[in-house]
Order: structure tokens, then sequence, then C-alpha cells
């Protein structure tokens, strides 16, 4: 291991600009990951903070029964989706839209008849506060005889669960397309080393090396140029994160395990790519 070790940084002086062009689209590859890494991480984060607050809220009829309103609300709350119920009365609801609707106290005030109804107020357990989980909860509460309107927001529901599913195929899309140059230009790089050193390496396989040999320095290489390519991606990531959490928007940096998964695909991705063409190419010497 010394040996190959001592073989793959050689290789860094012997090609400098093959090796740093390699990093960079590297890099390059996973800063597109790394941006929109943030993206969907934080609206991840923005929508885990919604969904909590996610609330299915029917609203009765006036001449709705109490007394089935309630029976109707002990079998909503057995429901396995539902976390909590809560009856809130008319008058309830005018003391509460006086409390927290302060720009509207005066015209509250001045009704002689309260013009909210009364309504149940269903709270989600987490893991099915989703549009389809929400929907169907929606769909039974509103098949109830008392129950005059059913709302819960399903359009900005929708809306930020596709704006997560468009984040994580772009990043796929555009990631897998940046790595797919690096891994061109890492394997242009390792090939030209290996006819660069096409009489060593005969002379090797005539003194009885294997190929499994031969390749370890050519994968140790293509493994430091992934993590540094990555490691370059983390910085110009964390440089633009902080651009603009600075002038633009408050965003949170990506958890440890998303970090490190970034370092772990570069080297992944330079040691394949030198597997692929070291595989290849050896066999042409």
């Amino acid at each position: 291991m010394p040996y190959a070790i001592r073989e793959a940084l050689a290789a860094f002086r012997r090609a400098p600009v093959l090796t740093g062009l390699s990093a960079t689209m590297i890099a390059l590859s996973l800063l597109v990951v790394g941006l929109f890494g943030i993206a969907a991480f934080n609206i991840q984060r923005v929508l885990e903070r919604l969904e909590a607050r996610v609330e299915v809220v029917a609203y009765l009829r006036d001449d709705a029964d109490y007394r089935t309103v309630r029976a109707a609300q002990n079998d909503i709350q057995r429901l396995p989706e539902v976390r909590e119920t809560r009856y809130i009365s008319r008058e309830q609801a005018l003391e509460i839209a006086r409390r927290e609707l302060p720009e509207f106290r005066d015209l509250f005030g001045a009704v002689d008849n309260n013009p909210l109804p009364a309504s149940l107020e269903i709270a989600l357990t987490p893991g099915q506060r989703g549009p389809e989980a929400v929907k169907q909860v929606a769909d039974r509460i509103a098949a109830y005889g008392f129950v005059e309107e059913v709302r819960y927001g399903q359009d900005w529901l929708e809306k930020i669960f596709l704006l997560r599913r468009v984040a994580g195929a772009a990043t796929l899309v555009l990631g897998g397309a940046f790595a797919l140059v690096a891994a061109l230009i890492i394997g242009a790089a390792v090939r030209m080393a290996i006819f660069a050193r096409r009489d060593e390496i005969a002379i090797m396989r005539l003194v009885g090396a294997t190929d499994a040999f031969i390749r370890r320095p050519f994968l140790i290489e293509g493994l430091i140029t992934g993590v540094v390519g990555a490691l370059l991606a983390l910085l110009v990531t964390h440089v633009i994160f902080n651009l603009i959490s600075d002038s633009l928007v408050q965003l949170e940096w990506l958890p440890d395990r998303h970090v490190l998964g970034l370092l772990a695909a570069g080297g992944a991705l330079g040691a394949l790519a030198s597997t692929v063409a070291v595989r290849r190419h050896l066999r042409e010497i």
C-alpha cells in the first residue's frame, strides 16, 4: 500500500494540470449538488415547520346538534391520522377573532349577531401531513351532514411538496450531468498516465506484478482527486451559503451526514472513473 500511495502522489506532480482539471470538474458537479441540496434541505425544514401547523378545519352548520357533533368528534379522534380534535364554539371563535385580528376588533364589536360559525379543528399526527393524507381526512370529515365546509390549505400544501420534488429532481439531473463530465475527464487523465507509463507497466508485468497491483495507484489517485474536488465544492458552497444568508434570506447549513455524503460521493466518483479507465486501457497495453 505505501508503494501505491507514493505512486498516486507522484502522479499529481507528473500531471498537475489534468489532475487540477479533474478535481475542478468534480467540484463543479458537487457544487451543483451542494447548492440544490441546501435549497432542498431548507425547503424540507420549512415544510416540516409548516407541517407541524397543518390541520383540518371543519366549519359547522348553524343548526348542527351539539351532541351529534360531540359523537362525531369522538369518532374522528379515533382515526389513525388524527392526533387531536378541538371543538370551537361560535362564542370562542368570536373571542379568538377579536384577540388575533385586532384590526377587525371594532367590526366584531359592532355586530349584533355573531357571524362566525362553530368549528372542529383537527390536528394530524407526524408523518400524516402530506397532501394525500390530509385530503383523505378532510374528505371523511366533509361527509358528515352537519359540516358546512372543510379547509386545510390544499393549494399551498401541494405547491410546497411539488417544489421539494422539483428541487430534488433538478439536483439529480444537473449533478449527474456534471458528474458524467467529471468522470470523463478523470478517465482521460488516467488513460494518459497509463500510456505515459506503459513501458514501466510492461516491465512490472514481466516480473510478475498482477493487474490489481498495477491498478491500485491509479485508484488511489482517483479517490484523492475526488475527495479534493468534494472539499473544493464544499468550500465554494459554504461561501455562497454565507453570501445568501447575509444578504437575502437566512438559511440553515447542511447537517453533518449530508456533508460527509458529499465527500464520500466525490471520492466514489473519482475512484469509479479511475476503475473504469484502468480496467479498460490496461487490456490495450
